[in-house]
């Protein structure tokens, strides 16, 4: 109550992306804290109150096989060696790896430990002595949904070979910087100041990936709630006539990780790839990475899967459209492709691809329409 008055629970709908809103429905679900202190990654909420986390990520490309030999720093999965990029074309992606800033030391083989009652025994790690030396488990927040994607881009790269990308929501930007390998321009947008400047750190520290193959990857604002692109050039990460030509010109695939935990966004960047593909001078294919998430939700006090759901009625219903100029056809992508990053592949991880095609009307002859 305020002033005597009840308190509206929900507030008016978000103008933006990145405004803050809460909902009393709204679950936090895959999201790991670590003990707060100077270095945490965690800077602010997103439009729907999923933490929004800054991180920074270098791959390395390994040109031999991987092993668990017990060499130096075989504790990882995939041996962080840094080699010349592999070239654009014709090349293995065996033994790619994710290092995330610093922070690449790894947990494996840390058994669970329980005290003399069988309680389980939670060891905190201890402080980094100095902002400049930290320790513990790696600080990366990059969702397993990019990674799986990221798997994708790298079995499939004859698909991306000098193409022109978009992709949608990209946060740390690992799939733009990965399709940028291969295809010839990637545009890697997100909203917020703060991630795209990430982006763009990521995409520096990876420039020895997209460097040998001429790969450009060019970091811009895109909001799915606004209808149009940001041209002011005096807002960061805004848009060119130049980069909006080619984007609408030459653009046939477009990509979109971990993007679906809230209906309101999802029904937003739906809204956002219909939009586009009306746009597009050519047909395209969007590529979208999903993880079926089971949450407990206080509305129906159980577990669900409300957001993967809402998922895919979208997909039903962008297929179901009818009358237009153009057609979308939906099909779910055969997930058997290697697992070449290291990341828990569950089975509730899916790709889906939406097909856009320009309807092609039929041919009356003169004696038909007499």
């Amino acid at each position: 109550m305020v002033d005597g008055e009840p308190r509206p629970w929900l507030p008016s709908p978000a103008p933006a992306m990145d405004e803050i809103t809460f909902k009393s429905d709204t679950v936090l679900s895959d999201v790991h804290l670590h003990t707060p202190n100077q270095r945490h990654l965690m800077v602010r909420l997103s439009g729907v109150g999923q933490p929004v986390f800054l991180s920074q990520f270098k791959l390395l490309w390994n040109q031999a096989p991987q092993t668990d030999s017990g060499a130096e720093g075989g504790n990882h999965r995939a041996h962080h060696a840094e080699a010349t990029p592999p070239a654009r074309s014709g090349c293995s992606s065996e033994g790619v790896s994710l290092q995330a800033g610093a922070d690449a030391t790894s947990q494996e083989g840390v058994a669970a430990q329980l005290d003399e009652d069988g309680d389980l025994d939670v060891v905190r790690r201890p402080r980094a002595a100095s902002p400049s030396k930290p320790s513990g488990p790696p600080r990366d927040k990059v969702w397993r949904g990019a990674l799986f994607l990221a798997d994708y881009i790298l079995s499939q790269r004859d698909l991306f070979q000098g193409r022109t990308v978009l992709e949608l929501g990209a946060g740390t930007g690992l799939a733009s910087i990965l399709a940028a390998t291969v295809a010839q321009t990637v545009y890697c947008t997100d909203v917020g100041a703060d991630l795209l400047a990430m982006c763009q750190r990521n995409i520096a520290l990876n420039s020895h990936l997209t460097a040998a193959g001429g790969g450009v990857i060019k970091v811009k604002e895109l909001d799915w709630l606004k209808d149009d692109l940001c041209t002011d050039p005096e807002v960061p990460f805004s848009w060119s006539e130049e980069d909006i030509s080619d984007l609408y010109g030459h653009t046939t695939i477009l990509l979109a990780a971990e993007v679906f935990y809230d209906d309101d966004l999802t029904d937003a960047l739906f809204k956002t790839l219909s939009r586009l593909a009306h746009r597009l001078k050519n047909a395209s294919t969007a590529i979208l990475s999903v993880e079926k998430r089971l949450n407990f939700t206080l509305r129906h006090l159980e577990v669900t899967c409300e957001a993967y759901d809402h998922f895919r009625s979208c997909l039903r219903r962008l297929e179901g459209l009818t009358g237009g100029r153009l057609r979308f056809a939906v099909e779910p992508v055969d997930v058997s492709f290697p697992q070449l990053l290291v990341y828990e592949r569950i089975q509730q991880l899916e790709l889906w691809k939406v097909f856009v095609e320009p309807v092609t009307e039929p041919i009356v002859s003169a004696d038909t329409a007499s």
